[in-house]
């Protein structure tokens, strides 16, 4: 049996940035199934998942260098 090489492929899908942004938008919506809504684009769930855990991420990036840069003055702590 030979395996199949296709050196001219991509060997995983690229998504945009706006229909990501599209899914989880609808992913947040209230009674939203993260499955759901990725059997309805076509995609598997654990794929949204990890666009949900990149999405928070992020987030949280943005928080701790928004409070880096204020000194951390005025913003709650996560600690406390």
């Amino acid at each position: 049996m030979e395996n199949s090489f296709y050196p001219d492929r991509s060997r995983r899908r690229e998504y945009s940035k706006q229909f990501k942004a599209e899914v989880l938008e609808r992913c947040s919506q209230h009674g939203a199934c993260v499955g759901g809504v990725a059997l309805a684009h076509g995609l598997h769930s654990n794929m949204v998942h990890s666009w949900i855990r990149e999405q928070r991420e992020r987030r949280i990036a943005v928080v701790h260098a928004l409070e880096q840069s204020s000194g951390g003055i005025g913003a709650p702590s996560l600690a406390d």
